[in-house]
């Protein structure tokens, strides 16, 4: 099928407004960089999305997924085919102690919610800034925290778009991994079980993992976030540190002189700048401590 044959069958399955042609990625990552997409489209419901990843199944167009572009490097020859934003599937509801939450809602807004309710255990989220879909892909974690430790099961879409409920126990999850990423499931959906708490005990704590890490990390700069896995027995960022990598620069990308754990966009960096800083920082720490650094950041698209 040929791009306007494609953008036919798209309008029969959403709507027209919601489906742009050409579109530049950019905008849509935090990292502010990023080729075009063929076509970039916005799904409102669960069943949107299942008509959208057959579709590209039964005509095999390549597909990919994309929530708010928190972790993501996106080569700067951007991505062909059918690129999925799930940013409009947001809603989440209270059942009890549980919250359930939609893919494309923000974790940070899922644990403000949590707050609200006087709902305990997912304070460790106040600061990451990916999707519950993300989070749930990776594992997110953060300050001793992860999703492992509240989620109880997962709405997905498999690899031929049917939906399967999968519990935590069946999610496989590990550090920075989970099932859903390793078979390379879209979630839709996820089940928090959160326990009652004190409200002020739940702020105070939130206020001070805000605090910790608005203090420590560059948020004054688009990034991809923690660029590398801690390998075990280190610390990345300091490993990175004490190879007197801070401040090094390719391009427009750098490691941030803040915290060594971060690579920052400063001017106007392109995907080919960051991936070639991301590989003399991992050539450097080899050399250096014989420590091979593995990337957290998924890197997608073509050159």
């Amino acid at each position: 099928m040929n791009k306007t044959e494609i953008y036919g069958e798209l309008t029969k399955l959403i709507d027209e407004h919601k489906i742009l042609q050409d579109e530049p990625l950019k905008p849509h990552v935090y990292t502010r960089i990023g080729g075009k997409a063929d076509f970039l489209v916005f799904p409102s419901n669960f069943e949107e999305v299942q008509h959208l990843v057959k579709f590209s199944l039964t005509h095999h167009i390549p597909y990919t997924i994309l929530g708010n572009g928190s972790n993501l490097i996106i080569r700067d020859g951007g991505i062909r085919g059918i690129v999925i934003n799930l940013t409009d599937l947001t809603d989440m509801r209270l059942e009890g102690e549980k919250i359930i939450a939609q893919c494309g809602a923000a974790i940070i807004d899922v644990s403000r919610f949590a707050l609200k309710h006087s709902l305990t255990g997912l304070e460790f989220a106040c600061g990451i800034p990916g999707t519950v879909g993300g989070a749930v892909y990776m594992n997110a974690g953060a300050y001793g925290g992860e999703l492992k430790d509240v989620l109880e099961s997962a709405l997905i879409l498999d690899n031929q778009g049917e939906m399967k409920r999968l519990r935590n126990d069946e999610l496989e999850f590990s550090y920075r991994n989970s099932l859903v990423a390793q078979k390379g499931y879209l979630v839709l959906e996820a089940v928090f079980a959160l326990t009652k708490g004190d409200s002020r005990a739940i702020k105070e704590k939130m206020d001070d993992l805000t605090f910790r890490r608005e203090s420590k990390q560059p948020l004054e700069y688009p990034s991809c976030g923690s660029v590398f896995k801690r390998p075990p027995g280190y610390f990345a960022g300091k490993l990175i540190q004490d190879s007197g990598l801070q401040g090094t620069r390719i391009g427009g990308a750098q490691v941030s002189t803040k915290h060594a754990g971060f690579i920052v966009n400063i001017a106007d960096a392109t995907a080919s700048d960051y991936i070639s800083l991301i590989r003399h920082v991992q050539k450097t720490v080899k050399e250096k401590f014989n420590v091979d650094l593995e990337t957290e950041v998924k890197i997608i698209g073509e050159d």
